[in-house]
């Protein structure tokens, strides 16, 4: 039997009207964008498609998006590109203590090779007080990223106050919204924000693939050099199969996005009151900010476990992520969890659920009859 899986923040399933898109591109349309002739020239418009479907998913325009690798890549091209380019403006970088590794590492990096780098801290809840920024903002300043919405806690930042901060110091801002693209409403020009990067796989898309928005005017280095691809700005034969999966499963997720919402919803709150009724609301502790959070994550701290060996004992039966890893004989708490000052008792026993559109409540059930039953038995 397949696990349970309440995963969904580490990666989706592609979804099936996805992957019948994808088809035709697998097995008969497979000409190069670039070629001259009818098979290049359906294969040009096809990723032209799915760039317009990508960019009214965000209110974009086509013409400011471009296609990656995934979020990895989008956040390098965004963070390296933006501020190698512009160094002779400043080499002073700002962001935020829960990013991402493909955010953090990147300005770690850049770091070691003569930026400078100011890590803000976040409250208990996971968010960034905008006074902080504020006062953290240099006359060198160049680049400020903050994600969207975090991958552990589900915790939204307020972007809005945060982009108009940088604005009024005219400094570009770039956030991370691999986690929130598909689950919430996300528009680029009410966030404010100057560049956003999207992951396909956590948008029911296939991995592999992802996208860079770059606001009009706003300009970033190549990361790699070749021919014009991507209107020279990422060379490289583009990947057709899957770009027109990210262009469809956008396409998808602006359909149904309310949708979508209130299954999200209905499922964590769910999922919620079954654990309550299974352990106890005095031994559960909800992680990350009870309102500004996505409809999806529940991160949920049980007094008196480690997630890692519970996790260890339902792996065949429910798949969920920890808030801690074991290493020989010591427990590491995730950098995240840390800096929201989570107490360790709790940290320790941090479960991230995260349902999806597919999650039903029989599952739900299920999940939380395994989970009581294992921490029961200890």
């Amino acid at each position: 039997m397949k696990p349970i899986y309440l995963d969904y923040n580490a990666t989706t399933p592609i979804a099936k009207e996805v992957a019948d898109a994808m088809l035709p591109y697998l097995y008969d349309l497979f000409g190069n964008p670039s070629s001259s002739h009818q098979a290049g020239a359906q294969a040009k418009m096809a990723v032209e498609f799915a760039r317009r479907q990508v960019a009214d998913l965000i209110g974009a325009q086509p013409t400011e998006i471009i296609f990656t690798s995934g979020g990895t890549e989008a956040n390098n091209h965004a963070v390296r590109g933006y501020c190698e380019l512009h160094q002779d403006k400043g080499r002073h970088i700002v962001t935020s203590a829960v990013e991402h590794p493909a955010v953090l590492e990147v300005c770690r990096d850049l770091e070691r090779n003569g930026f400078e780098l100011t890590i803000l801290s976040v409250d208990p809840y996971g968010q960034v007080n905008p006074h902080d920024l504020e006062a953290a903002i240099r006359a060198d300043t160049i680049l400020i990223s903050i994600m969207h919405a975090n991958n552990e806690v589900g915790t939204l930042q307020p972007l809005k106050e945060l982009t108009s901060i940088a604005k009024s110091h005219g400094i570009a801002f770039h956030t991370d919204a691999a986690q929130s693209i598909g689950k919430i409403a996300v528009n680029v020009n009410n966030l404010g924000v100057d560049l956003l990067s999207i992951a396909g796989h956590k948008l029911y898309a296939p991995k592999g693939v992802g996208a860079l928005y770059v606001r009009d005017g706003i300009f970033v280095k190549n990361l790699m050099y070749g021919a014009g691809h991507e209107n020279g700005k990422r060379p490289g034969t583009e990947n057709i199969l899957e770009i027109v999966g990210l262009g469809k499963a956008s396409a998808v997720a602006a359909r149904d996005l309310s949708a979508n919402q209130q299954h999200l919803i209905s499922m964590r709150e769910f999922l919620y009151d079954e654990l309550v009724k299974a352990l106890g609301v005095e031994r559960l502790r909800v992680n990350g900010h009870p309102s500004q959070r996505l409809p999806n994550t529940l991160s949920l701290g049980i007094h008196g476990i480690e997630s890692h060996q519970l996790l260890n004992r339902i792996n065949h039966q429910v798949a969920i992520s920890a808030g801690s890893a074991c290493h020989a004989d010591s427990v590491t708490i995730s950098g995240v969890l840390k800096a929201m000052q989570v107490p360790d008792v709790w940290a320790q026993g941090t479960l991230r659920f995260s349902v999806g559109r597919e999650t039903t409540g029989e599952e739900i059930r299920e999940a939380v009859t395994i989970i009581r039953s294992v921490i029961l038995e200890n």
